[in-house]
C-alpha cells in the first residue's frame, strides 16, 4: 500500500501558468487522476486558455473567494464551498473577476489525467 500526505503550499509553483498552480498529481505520482490547487488573484484565470477536453471530467471545488466560469451557455458564479463540474467536450474558463475584492483558492481534479485541454474559440 502507498499513501501520500502532501501540503500543496510546499510544492513548487507550475511555471508559465496564469495563476499560482501547485500540481498534486505529480507529487503523489498519480497515474489516472489530475489534481492541483490554484490561487487566483483578481483578474487571473485558472486555465491557460478557454478550453475543453475530449474525455476528461473536471471538478473544481472553491475553497475560498469568488470564482466565475465562462461557458458557451453563460457565466456561472461559483461560491465558496460550491463545486463546478465540466463534462467532456464542454468548453470552460475559470477566473476571478477583475473587480473582485479578494483572491480565490480552488482544488481542481479530473480524469483521465492524460487528456490535454484543447483551445476553444467561441466565434467558431
Amino acid at each position: 500500500m502507498a499513501y501520500h500526505h502532501i501540503d500543496p503550499a510546499e510544492l513548487p509553483e507550475t511555471e508559465d501558468y496564469p495563476c499560482d498552480r501547485r500540481g498534486i498529481s505529480d507529487a503523489a505520482e498519480l497515474l489516472a487522476l489530475h489534481a492541483a490547487t490554484y490561487e487566483m488573484a483578481p483578474g487571473e484565470q485558472l486555465p491557460r486558455s478557454y478550453h475543453y477536453h475530449k474525455q476528461r471530467e473536471e471538478l473544481f471545488y472553491v475553497v475560498s473567494g469568488p470564482v466565475h466560469v465562462e461557458t458557451p451557455e453563460g457565466e456561472f458564479a461559483v461560491e465558496t464551498g460550491e463545486v463546478f463540474v465540466a463534462e467532456p467536450e464542454s468548453p470552460h474558463r475559470a477566473f476571478v473577476p477583475e473587480d473582485a475584492d479578494q483572491s480565490a483558492r480552488v482544488l481542481g481534479v479530473g480524469a483521465p489525467k492524460s487528456d490535454p485541454g484543447l483551445p476553444y474559440e467561441p466565434d467558431e
